[in-house]
């Protein structure tokens, strides 16, 4: 039996593609995780009232990891 109504759905649920991940898909992960993680730290820091060298440490690798993912995106559409 053949279906009457073809699929025209462009962005279809149930489609896995079967290809693993890059390490450029992993970094990607990583970087994006690393720069929440060291935000919600700094907002932590800044509101528990810890030491500045703390609140420093966190903005640093945000700021860091966050160049990172720019770098990385120009240099990938070239």
């Amino acid at each position: 039996m053949t279906n009457p109504m073809p699929n025209t759905d462009p962005y279809p649920l149930h489609q896995r593609s079967d290809t693993a991940p890059t390490r450029a898909d992993i970094a990607r992960s990583l970087l994006w995780i690393l720069v929440v993680l060291s935000a919600v730290g700094n907002m932590a820091a800044s509101v528990g009232g810890a030491h500045s060298w703390v609140n420093l440490c966190c903005g640093a690798v945000t700021v860091l990891a966050g160049g990172t993912l720019v770098v990385r995106s120009l240099r990938g559409r070239r």
